[in-house]
C-alpha cells in the first residue's frame, strides 16, 4: 500500500519551533525569542480592547514626554557655560535614576507578564538563555526608551564640550547606565518575586505608595528652597565620589572626558560591567527560587500556631483588657482593621505625614525659627494644631464604607449604635491619639518653647474631639460605598468630589461646634492660668463633644441600619 509523503513545510514556517513536524527536534531558545514574545503579548494584550489601547497610548505619550523633558534637562549642563553644573547634574541625576529602577518595580511587579520568571518554571530553557532572554525583554517597553531618550541628553551635553571622544565615551555610558537599570531592576524583582506575590506584602507595598504620596508636598518644599540656596560648587565633591560608584559611573565618562582623564572611562566602564555581573549572577541565583515560589512555604512555616481559644485569638495583644462583649469585639475588629487593612493604613500614613508637615511649613513661615521668640502661641501654629486634629477626625467620615457588606455582620448580631460607634471611636483612637501627641511635641521642638505644649495638646485633643463628634454622624448619612480593588486611593466615577464635599461639610461641622472652645482659648491664651488649663479643658471639652455626637448619632443608627447597609454595599 502506498503512503503518501508528508506535506512539504510553508516557505518561512522553519524557524518557528512549534510549526516544525513531530520527528524533528525544535530548534534551541534564543534572546530574540523573548524580545519577540514580549511585542506579540503586548500587540495580543490590545487587541480588541479600545480602554487597553487608550492606556497604552497615554503611557507612551508620558513616556515620550518624559524622554523629551529628560533629555533637554540634562542636555543643558553640557551647552551652557557652567562647570559645576556639568559635573552635579550627570551624577546625581544617574544616581536617583538607578536608584529609580532599583524600587520602584517592587510595588509594580506582575504588571508585565513576561518579566515573570515563574511563568517559565515548565519550559526546559537553560538558565543563561532564561536570564538574558528576560533581561532583552525588559529592554522592550516605554520605561526602557523613554530611560534611553532621557539620558541621550548626556551625550549631546557632552559632545558640546568634548567633541566626538568626549560624545562616544558618554554614549557608551549611555548604554552601560541603561544595562545597569534594568539589570537591577530585574534582579530585585525575581529576588522578591515570592513575597510580592502575598498580599501582606502588596498592601505594604500600597502603603509605600501612599506615603510618597503624601511626601509630595514637603518634597517639593524643600526641592524649591534647595534650589533657590544651593551652591553648586559645594556638591561638586560628592558629585565626583558619587561618580565612582556604580550608581553614577556611566553617566559620568564624558565629563571625564572633558577634563582630560580619558584613563577614567575603561576603569568606569569595568566598574559598571563588574555591577551588572553581579545582579545578573544574583538575579540568576534566586531565578529558581523565584519560579517555584519557595517563600510560600517558608513563611507559613514561621508564622507558628496562635495560642488560646477563637475569642482569645480575636483580639490583640494591645487590647487584652477589652472585655469580651460586643463593645470589646467591634473594639479589637476594628484595630485589627485599622493595621491590616491598605486603605486604614494609608490614612494613619497621610495623617502621620500631615500632622508634622503643615505645623513645621506653617512655623517656618511665621518666623518662629529665624530667632522672633513671642510670649504667646502664634495664631498660624495653633491653627495649624487644630486643623490637625479635624483632620484626623475626619478619617472617620466614612468608617462605614470600608465594611462593605461586612457591616450586615452587624445588623444581624443586634449591636446597639451607641455601643457600636464608641466602639469604633476608641478603635480608631488607639492609633489616631498618639500620632496627634506626638504631633503636639513635635510643633512645640520646632518653635523651641516647651511651655506651649500644654496648650497644644489642649487644642489638638478639643479638635479632635469636637471632630469626631461632627463626623459620626457624617458618617451614617453621608456614607458611600467603596470600590472592590486593592489599591487604597481607588474611588468610583463621581466620588472624588462627594469625598471632598463630604470632607468640608464635617470640617465645617467640627468648627462651629469648636467655636466656643476657641474664643475660651483666643480670649485667656495670653495668661499664664492657660497655660496650666488648656489641657485639661481641651481634654474635657473634647471628650463632652464626643459624648454629644455619640448621643445623637448612637439613635440615628439604630434607625438607619438597613438604608446605611444598601448605602455602603458596592454596586455591581
Amino acid at each position: 500500500m502506498a503512503v503518501n509523503p508528508p506535506p512539504a513545510a510553508a516557505p518561512g514556517r522553519e524557524d518557528h519551533p512549534e510549526t516544525a513536524p513531530l520527528d524533528q527536534a525544535p530548534r534551541p531558545v534564543r534572546v530574540r525569542h523573548f524580545a519577540r514574545l514580549k511585542l506579540r503579548m503586548i500587540g495580543n494584550g490590545l487587541r480588541g480592547q479600545p480602554w487597553r489601547i487608550a492606556l497604552f497610548a497615554i503611557g507612551a505619550l508620558f513616556g515620550l514626554w518624559l524622554a523629551f523633558g529628560g533629555f533637554f534637562l540634562l542636555a543643558a549642563p553640557g551647552l551652557a557655560d557652567n562647570a559645576d553644573l556639568a559635573v552635579v547634574v550627570p551624577a546625581f541625576a544617574g544616581a536617583i535614576l538607578v536608584l529609580a529602577w532599583l524600587l520602584l518595580p517592587l510595588a509594580f511587579f506582575g504588571v508585565d507578564e513576561t518579566l515573570d520568571p515563574a511563568r517559565f518554571a515548565l519550559l526546559p530553557v537553560p538558565r543563561r538563555t532564561l536570564v538574558m532572554g528576560l533581561l532583552a525583554a525588559a529592554l522592550v517597553g516605554v520605561p526602557a526608551v523613554a530611560t534611553f531618550g532621557a539620558t541621550a541628553g548626556l551625550v549631546l551635553g557632552a559632545g558640546a564640550r568634548g567633541g566626538w571622544p568626549a560624545a562616544a565615551a558618554q554614549a557608551a555610558g549611555v548604554l552601560a547606565g541603561l544595562l545597569l537599570c534594568v539589570a537591577a531592576s530585574r534582579a530585585v524583582t525575581s529576588a522578591f518575586a515570592g513575597m510580592l506575590r502575598s498580599r501582606r506584602v502588596r498592601d505594604l507595598a500600597a502603603v509605600g505608595l501612599a506615603l510618597m504620596a503624601a511626601l509630595l508636598g514637603p518634597l517639593q518644599v524643600a526641592v524649591i528652597a534647595a534650589v533657590e540656596r544651593a551652591d553648586y560648587h559645594e556638591f561638586v565633591g560628592p558629585a565626583r565620589v558619587l561618580g565612582w560608584t556604580p550608581l553614577a559611573a556611566p553617566y559620568t565618562l564624558g565629563i571625564d572626558v572633558v577634563e582630560g582623564h580619558a584613563w577614567a572611562v575603561p576603569v568606569k566602564l569595568a566598574i559598571t560591567a563588574v555591577a551588572i555581573a553581579g545582579l545578573l549572577w544574583w538575579w540568576s541565583a534566586s531565578l529558581e527560587w523565584a519560579m517555584v515560589g519557595a517563600a510560600s512555604g517558608a513563611d507559613a512555616r514561621s508564622r507558628g500556631g496562635v495560642s488560646g481559644g477563637p475569642v482569645a485569638q480575636l483580639f490583640p495583644r494591645t487590647v487584652q483588657w477589652l472585655p469580651r462583649s460586643q463593645y470589646g469585639a467591634v473594639v479589637a475588629r476594628e484595630v485589627r482593621y485599622w493595621w491590616r487593612d491598605a486603605r486604614r493604613r494609608a490614612n494613619l500614613i497621610a495623617i502621620s505625614v500631615v500632622g508634622v508637615f503643615v505645623p513645621a511649613m506653617v512655623t517656618l513661615s511665621s518666623g518662629v525659627l529665624a530667632g522672633q521668640t513671642q510670649q504667646r502661641t502664634p495664631i498660624s501654629v495653633t491653627l495649624s494644631i487644630l486643623f490637625v486634629g479635624v483632620y484626623g477626625a475626619v478619617l472617620l467620615a466614612n468608617q462605614f464604607g470600608f465594611d462593605g457588606t461586612a457591616y450586615a455582620a452587624h445588623l444581624v448580631a443586634g449591636v446597639p449604635g451607641r455601643t457600636e460607634l464608641r466602639a469604633r471611636m476608641v478603635a480608631a483612637s488607639v492609633y489616631l491619639v498618639p500620632v496627634l501627641t506626638v504631633v503636639a511635641v513635635v510643633a512645640t521642638v520646632i518653635v523651641r518653647e516647651p511651655v506651649w505644649l500644654p496648650t497644644l495638646l489642649g487644642g489638638i485633643y478639643a479638635a479632635y474631639g469636637t471632630g469626631l463628634a461632627v463626623n459620626q454622624s457624617v458618617s451614617i448619612l453621608g456614607a458611600y460605598a467603596m470600590p472592590e480593588t486593592s489599591n487604597p486611593f481607588a474611588m468610583n466615577a463621581g466620588q472624588g468630589v462627594g469625598k471632598s464635599l463630604l470632607a468640608f461639610v464635617a470640617m465645617l461641622g467640627t468648627l462651629v461646634l469648636a467655636s466656643p472652645y476657641l474664643v475660651a482659648a483666643g480670649l485667656a491664651g495670653g495668661t499664664a492660668l492657660w497655660a496650666w488649663l488648656a489641657l485639661p479643658v481641651g481634654l474635657g471639652y473634647g471628650l463632652g463633644a464626643v459624648a454629644l455626637g455619640l448621643y445623637i448619632a448612637g439613635d440615628t443608627l439604630d434607625r438607619r441600619g438597613p438604608e446605611l447597609l444598601l448605602a455602603v454595599t458596592p454596586r455591581r
